[in-house]
């Protein structure tokens, strides 16, 4: 089976609690060159970044946001813009994962309708409610794009956003997604965040763009067919398709969300049907 191509991983402490009483992490933030994936890629901090590794990650996602280990077990970094507190209700950072699914062709990147995907996606995610309320987790309807998925074919780079809606909650969610297509994997940066913070998000993960890339050797234009792994989907399935991680797809589904913690990442098994024949036996 084809191992995780899509993890959404969280940024927003959105509790009252949180926001004024900040948990006692002792991080320690990188700036300037930062290596990536093993030296494989690059993170220019500039003035407006900031780096945890993977253990100041897990800091904040389990000791700081109270989720379980399993919660970061993925996860290689995390980028905190200048100035920012994650652990109050402002403050945000931006998960680092890896897909390792191999090289992802961008071939279809001109012929995708985004409009059609996204109903594909909301009916998908509705035909799966029903076993997500069976298995004690909130509901989830996927209410529209937040911003308008796009592919920069010259760097090679997605991104794209989802709001979200949990058990019909008014406080809907924002899922601003980037991914940056390597040689032969694929670097995944993710942020989940309140819709009211959509401008920032939006201005910020924009630097992330810029400054975060392939080295020489291993960017997307230097695959290689005779010898690189080929991920069975393309950049259809990079926005639309979930895999099952090492748990079921339903242990993929957030935390519920209720006041006084955050949101852990959803993901949307639905769109199994949809693509679920591209994947690669296990």
């Amino acid at each position: 089976m084809m191992k995780k191509c899509f993890t959404l991983a969280l940024a927003l402490a959105a509790s009252s609690a949180l926001a004024t009483t900040p948990a006692p992490l002792n991080l320690k933030y990188q700036t300037g060159t930062i290596p990536l994936l093993n030296g494989t890629a690059t993170l220019q901090t500039g003035t407006g970044l900031r780096y945890l590794n993977a253990d100041g990650a897990r800091q904040v996602i389990v000791d700081g946001w109270g989720n379980p280990e399993g919660a970061a077990s993925d996860v290689l970094g995390m980028i905190v813009p200048a100035g920012t507190n994650p652990m109050t209700q402002a403050g945000w950072g931006v998960v680092i994962t890896e897909s390792r699914d191999g090289h992802v062709s961008d071939s279809d990147a001109a012929k995708i309708n985004y409009d059609q995907l996204l109903k594909d996606m909301q009916r998908g995610v509705q035909d799966e409610n029903t076993e997500r309320e069976q298995a004690g987790y909130p509901t989830l309807d996927l209410i529209g794009w937040a911003d308008q998925p796009h592919y920069d074919a010259a760097t090679h780079k997605m991104y794209w956003a989802k709001e979200l809606s949990f058990d019909h909650d008014d406080a809907h969610t924002l899922n601003y997604a980037v991914r940056v297509l390597g040689r032969d994997n694929v670097l995944e940066l993710n942020a989940v965040a309140g819709m009211t913070q959509l401008p920032q998000i939006k201005r910020d993960m924009a630097a992330v763009l810029s400054q975060v890339t392939f080295n020489p050797g291993s960017r997307y234009e230097d695959f290689n067919g005779s010898t690189d792994k080929v991920a069975t989907y393309g950049i259809a399935g990079l926005v639309g398709v979930v895999a099952a991680k090492k748990l079921g797809l339903l242990a993929l589904l957030p935390l519920l969300l209720k006041k006084g913690w955050i949101v852990l990442v959803a993901a949307f098994a639905a769109l199994r049907r949809l693509f679920g024949g591209r994947r690669a036996e296990a």
